[in-house]
C-alpha cells in the first residue's frame, strides 16, 4: 500500500503552502491579465497592431502571469487536487473586483449599486464557498514518487476511469466532429475531459520536480517523460476547444460553465487516481461538497452579471462605383461608417450565408412622359 498521511503536522504545513501558493498565483494571473488589457486598450487606434509588444505594462503583465502560472504549476505538488482546483473561483472572483473598481469610477454610487449588486453578491458567496472548502477539505498527502505514480496508474479504479474518459471523449469527439453538434456543453466537456487528464499529470510531473529538487532524483524514471508528454499534449488541444468555443459563444459563459465542469472533473481525478478522500469523514467530504457548490453559485452571479457583446446584425452595402448592392452576414458589431458606399436597414440574421451579389437590372426601360409627348405633338387648339 501506499504511504498517504493524514491530519499529521507535515501534511498540514503542505496543504497550506499549497493553498497558498495555487491563491497567489491565480492572484498574480488575474492581475496580469488586467494589465496586459490596459496596455491593449491604451493603444487602440495605433496603426501598428503590435506595438504593444514595446510597452512595459504589457511585458510586466507577461512576468507576472508567469509568476502566477508557475506558482499555480508547484502548488499541485502540496495540495491535492480535490484543493487546488476550486481555487481558480479566485481569479474570476479578483477580475470582477478589479473591473468593479475601474467601472466604479464611471458611474454614480446609486445607479453602480443598482446595476451590479449582482456581482456583489456573487463576490461575498464566492469568498464564504472558498473558505468551506479550504477549511473542510481533504488532508491526505503523499510523496509522489516515481513508484507511487505506477501503482496508481496500474490499479483497477484508475484503468476503468481512463476507459470511460476515452469512450466519452470519443463520442463526444464524433457527434462535435462528424454531427456538427458546435454546443458549448459538448465543447466544454471536451476540456474538462482533457482537463482531468491535465490536472493528474501535473501534478505528478510537479511532485516529481519537487522531490528532485530535494535531492531525491525522478527524472530518470520513464513515468516523467510519459507524464510530461500527456501533460503537453492535453494542455494544447484544451486550448483548441476553449479558442473554438470563444469563437461561437460569450466569454463570460464560457467562463462560468468551464470552471464548473472542470472542477467537478478535477475533484473526481484526485478521487479516483490519488485516493484523496479515503481517509476523509463524511462530515468533512459533506461540507466540503457544499463549499465547492457555494463557490460556483457564486462564479455564476459574477459572470451572469456581466456585460454580453451585442450580435452581429447583417446588413446591406451599396457600391458607388459598380451600382451592385451587397449582403454582409459577417463582420462588426455595428455597420461601417460612410466609407464610398451607401449602408441602409438590417436583414434577419442569416448565419452560416456567405455574402451573396443580387442581381440587379441595369437596363433602363424607356421612359414616356407628358411633357416630351407634347413637345412632337402639335398642341390642340382651342375651339371657339
Amino acid at each position: 500500500m501506499m504511504n498517504i498521511s493524514r491530519a499529521d503536522g507535515s501534511s498540514y504545513t503542505d496543504n497550506l503552502i499549497g493553498t497558498l501558493l495555487a491563491i497567489g498565483g491565480n492572484l498574480l494571473v488575474s492581475i496580469s491579465l488586467t494589465i496586459q488589457k490596459y496596455s491593449h486598450v491604451k493603444l487602440v487606434g495605433t496603426k501598428d497592431p503590435r506595438s504593444f509588444y514595446r510597452t512595459k505594462t504589457w511585458w510586466c503583465g507577461f512576468v507576472l502571469a508567469c509568476i502566477g502560472e508557475g506558482a499555480n504549476f508547484v502548488s499541485y505538488a502540496f495540495a491535492p487536487l480535490a484543493l487546488v482546483a476550486p481555487l481558480n473561483a479566485v481569479s474570476i472572483l479578483t477580475s470582477a473586483i478589479l473591473g468593479l473598481v475601474f467601472l466604479r469610477e464611471k458611474s454614480k454610487p446609486k445607479d453602480f449599486a443598482k446595476r451590479y449588486w449582482l456581482s456583489f453578491l456573487g463576490c461575498i458567496i464566492t469568498i464564504a464557498g472558498t473558505y468551506l472548502f479550504v477549511t473542510f477539505g481533504p488532508n491526505s498527502h503523499e510523496k509522489l514518487t516515481a513508484e507511487n505514480i505506477v501503482k496508481h496508474i496500474v490499479g483497477w479504479p484508475v484503468l476503468l476511469y481512463l476507459l470511460l474518459e476515452i469512450i466519452t471523449f470519443c463520442l463526444l469527439l464524433y457527434f462535435y466532429k462528424q454531427r456538427s453538434a458546435n454546443y458549448l456543453v459538448i465543447i466544454l466537456l471536451l476540456v474538462a475531459l482533457l482537463g482531468s487528464v491535465t490536472v493528474i499529470t501535473v501534478k505528478a510531473v510537479s511532485g516529481m520536480l519537487v522531490l528532485t529538487a530535494e535531492g531525491n532524483m525522478q527524472l530518470n524514471y520513464p513515468i516523467f517523460s510519459v507524464m510530461f508528454v500527456c501533460m503537453v499534449a492535453s494542455v494544447v488541444f484544451q486550448a483548441r476547444f476553449l479558442s473554438q468555443a470563444s469563437k461561437l459563444y460569450d466569454s463570460c459563459l464560457i467562463a462560468c460553465v468551464n470552471y464548473t465542469l472542470s472542477t467537478i472533473f478535477a475533484m473526481v481525478a484526485g478521487a479516483v487516481f490519488y485516493l484523496e478522500f479515503n481517509n476523509e469523514d463524511i462530515l468533512h467530504i459533506c461540507i466540503f461538497l457544499l463549499g465547492s457548490a457555494v463557490c460556483i453559485l457564486g462564479v455564476f452571479l459574477i459572470t451572469k452579471n456581466r456585460k454580453r457583446t451585442k450580435a452581429f446584425e447583417p446588413y446591406v452595402t451599396m457600391n458607388m462605383t459598380n451600382g451592385i448592392p451587397t449582403i454582409h452576414d459577417k463582420g462588426l458589431v455595428v455597420q461601417p461608417d460612410f466609407n464610398g458606399s451607401f449602408s441602409y436597414g438590417t436583414l434577419v440574421n442569416n448565419d452560416g450565408v456567405a455574402p451573396a451579389t443580387l442581381p440587379v437590372n441595369l437596363e433602363q426601360p424607356p421612359v414616356h412622359s407628358r411633357s416630351s409627348d407634347a413637345s412632337h405633338d402639335p398642341p390642340d387648339l382651342k375651339k371657339d
